[in-house]
């Protein structure tokens, strides 16, 4: 709905947003659960989610972006003395 025909609504174009939403919503909950269930797998083989999650953002890091984190990680690291 624009300014222009403010009060006038289209219901079949607003139903059709709004099914198209649910639609994704569904989808994505799906998904999720998809995603938990893969990490209950890698758990139950022995590997931590907590760090499959960490380096899935690391592999959306570009290599600069990457170095840059190592390089920070190892200041801070190194300044509090671990």
């Amino acid at each position: 709905m624009t300014k222009e025909n403010h009060g006038a609504i289209d219901n079949k174009q607003l139903i059709s947003i709004i099914e198209r939403v649910e639609k994704l919503n569904e989808e994505t909950a799906a998904i999720a659960a998809d995603i938990k269930e893969i990490y209950a797998e890698a758990k139950s083989i022995g590997y931590d989610p907590k760090y499959i999650r960490q380096m899935i953002r690391l592999r959306k890091l570009d290599p600069d972006e990457l170095d840059e984190a190592d390089e920070l990680t190892k200041m801070y690291r190194s300044a509090l003395g671990l």
